[in-house]
């Protein structure tokens, strides 16, 4: 692994141990040249993905694309780290166990926004405000009342 201070590749493994729920290693490593630390983590890929935009323009799947855009709508949520570290773990494995290599962003988007709903409400109106691309205060509330229960009538 190249040191991300100095380039060294000759770095060594300090501390591994389980990560997200015991589907990823984290390591500790440390650069012999530069005195740096840092850490790495591994993980298993069953296949590499490709993003199919609504455009036709394909690119690379991302993993820290997806993570970033989760944790910003999970922001300042009373949901634990490791929880949405095993969210996204769940929804990459849910992609490449699909069988398919080209996976469109709609179907990435709907998937993200159904684990959303069932984890965090607010999180979820947050991703679905930029994934739906939200104009106005009026798809707000458009969104929002579609989520609330519909009262029996008397």
């Amino acid at each position: 692994m190249r040191c991300p201070f100095c380039g060294n590749v000759d770095t060594q493994v300090k501390d591994s141990r389980p990560a997200e729920d015991n589907v990823a290693i984290r390591r500790r490593r440390f650069c012999p040249a530069c005195g740096g630390r840092f850490t790495t983590y591994e993980r298993v890929q069953l296949r590499d993905l490709v993003v199919v935009k609504s455009s036709g323009r394909r690119e690379d799947f991302d993993r820290t694309k997806l993570e970033r855009s989760i944790r910003i709508a999970m922001q300042k949520r009373p949901v634990e780290p490791e929880r949405i570290d095993q969210m996204i773990s769940g929804i990459v494995r849910r992609l490449e166990s699909m069988g398919e290599t080209d996976i469109p962003s709609k179907v990435i988007g709907e998937i993200v926004m159904e684990t959303l709903a069932r984890i965090d409400t607010v999180g979820y109106v947050r991703f679905a405000s930029v994934y739906k691309n939200f104009q106005a205060a009026d798809d707000f509330d458009k969104f929002v009342s579609e989520l609330r229960p519909t009262a029996p009538e008397e």
